[in-house]
């Protein structure tokens, strides 16, 4: 048997969250010869165990689609993982360990503080990102990946808005958008991680409109990047 924690955090409904995990995961590799059980730990992340004839390839997909635990990063090197706070002077991301990414390291997403930075951005708590460590003493620090901020560059360039939500199924945030006769208003559900997505809307359709309606029918925290031509 392989036992992984992986880089997928669990909040919100543990239990949702765990099920949600348990059944993306299973589907993911229903080709191959294992069984799969997820808990949880004690600081919260999912931890994967994998048994079967196939359980040593089962685990190397996992961990290459997302990611496990670092407790020292290595300079120079990209990792996932996901937002843990967001505060005027810093964004701090976890990977295991805390990474600190400070506004003169975040130069590439344009002027501002780093709350400013991320409201430009549909920034929220738990939303999985990668970040490149610049430096692991006194405290790590880093950067967000080139990867990372060109994706949101190009949502921003788009022409039109996204929502990003997160502590809800893609099922669920669908439903909520049928709800509110908003369905049409949009171009799709996009997904982030298991139980973070970004709602891509239409170009005649306001984001912060969206916002509006579903807020009172979902659990999550919601974001807005506004597009541009």
């Amino acid at each position: 048997m392989k036992k992984i924690t992986l880089c997928i955090k669990v909040y919100g409904n543990e239990r949702k969250t765990i099920d949600t995990i348990s059944a993306t995961i299973a589907n993911e590799l229903k080709e191959l010869d294992v069984q799969v059980s997820v808990t949880v730990s004690d600081d919260k992340w999912a931890i994967a165990k994998v048994e079967g004839d196939d359980e040593e390839f089962a685990s190397n997909l996992l961990k290459k689609q997302y990611g496990t635990l670092i407790s020292i990063p290595e300079e120079g090197r990209i990792y996932k993982g996901f937002i843990s706070s967001i505060e005027e002077d810093r964004i701090v991301v976890d990977i295991g360990t805390q990474v600190i990414i400070s506004p003169e390291n975040m130069n590439n997403l344009g002027p501002g503080n780093a709350q400013q930075i991320a409201s430009r951005f549909g920034m929220i708590r738990y939303l999985p990102v990668e970040v490149e460590i610049i430096s692991n003493k006194p405290i790590t620090q880093g950067k967000f990946s080139k990867h990372q901020a060109d994706t949101w560059w190009q949502w921003k360039k788009a022409g039109y808005d996204r929502v990003t939500a997160n502590a809800i199924t893609r099922s669920e945030l669908k439903t909520a958008i049928k709800r509110t006769g908003h369905i049409r208003d949009i171009y799709g559900i996009e997904r982030l991680g298991i139980m973070e997505h970004v709602i891509v809307c239409r170009e005649t359709t306001d984001g912060p409109g969206i916002v509006a309606a579903i807020g009172r029918l979902v659990p999550s925290k919601l974001g807005v990047i506004i597009g541009s031509f």
